[in-house]
């Protein structure tokens, strides 16, 4: 047992680890989509940086959380990652379509751990969590939510070369 180890209970730190590898999959599946928009005949480079971004981000976020797991004296435990269910994303809107269902779970997996922190009086986790992750995965949401509602009103072919050169493409 880790000698800072303190009201960190067992619980809380396979909540952690479970959420390490809800953070790392949600990147490897942007890594997927950023890519499918990379292909040259999709060639929407506003949709490849946005998904990198949120790739990139998505795995600072598991590292942040690693750090959290090491500072409390828990122990990191990886698994692996699985594919994507899909190989190609489709459109910008069916790809954003799939990203806002994909925010929503890994949201869903942060008030999970943060009920389990609850449940076992770590208000230590709960903070961090709500300090850390909870205001921005809200964000993440309505920004996904904006884009899809965007791409509705402009529509496929020239409406979303549009969207990507206006709106994703800084």
């Amino acid at each position: 047992m880790s000698m800072i180890r303190q009201n960190y209970h067992a619980d809380c730190e396979a909540a952690i680890n479970k959420q390490i590898n809800v953070e790392l999959h949600a990147s490897y599946i942007y890594q997927s989509m950023a890519f499918h928009f990379d292909r040259e005949d999709v060639a929407l480079k506003g949709f490849y940086k946005f998904f990198k971004k949120c790739s990139d981000e998505e795995r600072e976020h598991a590292e942040k959380m690693m750090k959290y797991q090491n500072m409390r004296g828990g122990r990191v435990v990886l698994d692996n990652i699985t594919k994507p269910e899909k190989e190609t994303w489709g459109t910008g809107l069916e790809a954003m379509q799939s990203a806002l269902t994909l925010e929503k779970a890994v949201n869903q997996n942060i008030l999970d751990v943060h009920k389990v922190a609850a449940a076992h009086d770590d208000p230590h986790l709960t903070d961090w969590l709500e300090g850390e992750f909870l205001k921005e995965q809200a964000e993440a949401i309505k920004q996904l939510a904006d884009y899809i509602t965007n791409l509705k009103r402009v529509g496929p072919g020239l409406g979303e070369y549009m969207f990507d050169k206006e709106t994703l493409d800084d």
